[in-house]
């Protein structure tokens, strides 16, 4: 199915193409304080759309992990990798796409803070 989101302000948006069924719910430091559940997918599925000055980056600790934001409302839609046998993924905020009940997918934990 195709997805389609966006920050709150829709300066960045995004799609991709994925069969959800569950999101993540991480404890990090960072994860929890944003609120984001997130749902990870091939790199290459993930079509940013609208970006340039407007997405910004942070990343901590190892710099594992790129957090984008938008740099108008502040808004992280998605996040990206580079696992060490240089696959990448994209970890898109659920709570970011359009049309999409979170209530619907089955939500797991995942213990980030112990990473």
């Amino acid at each position: 199915m195709l997805y389609k989101g966006s920050c709150h302000c829709g300066k960045v948006t995004l799609e991709f193409k994925a069969k959800l069924t569950g999101a993540v719910r991480c404890n990090c430091s960072i994860c929890a304080r944003k609120g984001a559940l997130l749902c990870a997918i091939p790199h290459e599925t993930l079509q940013v759309l609208a970006w340039g000055d407007d997405l910004g980056t942070y990343t901590f600790g190892n710099h594992a992990i790129a957090h984008r934001f938008c740099r108008t409302c502040g808004i992280h839609p998605f996040a990206e990798d580079v696992r060490e046998d240089g696959d990448r993924n994209a970890y898109v905020n659920i709570n970011c796409v359009a049309n999409l009940d979170p209530s619907t997918l089955s939500i797991f934990d995942f213990d980030g803070r112990a990473v």
